[in-house]
């Protein structure tokens, strides 16, 4: 799926996170805390995301990566989510302890609960956005106590999707680790 003369076969794709989303690509508004955009990365990613969708290749998305596949099913996007009323601290992205905990309660029906096997976890979080308008056949299975969405599933997709950053707490807690397992498993039955 990458070109013409390039054939690539892919058993599973996890979408990390990183920088900013360009705004562009969801007709959204710049906001000065919008840093180290890539439309040409942003396009690559988006593009990876439809492929993996198309081909029902299992898909793990991390914090940035929840954004790529909103954005690539045509959703948009909260600029900067520290200055939406009611909402508590996510982190500050790209800084030296700028992570920050927050709980999370997930929909009880979701893979993604049924995954972790809890319905509430403890999310290590350094995002300052998060998603706005969801992107075609999606759905919220996992909020913040204050309200932000912190994942969402792809229907039928094996697509876990994620807005915390499950690898930094993996290592000591196994409902994180589940997920990347999870993908492991899913991927290997593809090969």
């Amino acid at each position: 799926f990458i070109g013409p003369d390039h054939i690539l076969f892919v058993v599973g794709l996890l979408l990390l996170g990183g920088s900013d989303v360009d705004p562009s690509l969801y007709s959204g508004r710049s906001h000065p805390s919008i840093t180290g955009t890539d439309a040409d990365d942003d396009r690559f990613e988006i593009g990876l995301t439809h492929a993996a969708l198309a081909d029902k290749v299992p898909l793990l998305a991390i914090c940035r990566g929840v954004q790529v596949l909103n954005v690539a099913l045509g959703g948009t996007l909260l600029a900067h989510i520290p200055e939406v009323n009611g909402v508590g601290d996510h982190g500050r992205p790209g800084k030296a302890n700028g992570a920050t905990e927050n709980s999370v309660k997930l929909e009880p029906d979701s893979l993604l609960a049924q995954t972790m096997s809890a319905e509430r976890v403890v999310c290590s979080c350094h995002h300052h956005q998060a998603l706005d308008r969801l992107g075609d056949g999606m759905r919220v299975t996992a909020r913040a106590d204050d309200g932000v969405v912190e994942g969402v599933e792809v229907d039928g997709a094996w697509a876990l999707a994620v807005q915390w950053h499950p690898e930094d707490t993996a290592g000591a807690d196994p409902a994180q680790q589940r997920l990347f397992d999870a993908l492991v498993t899913r991927a290997r039955a593809r090969s």
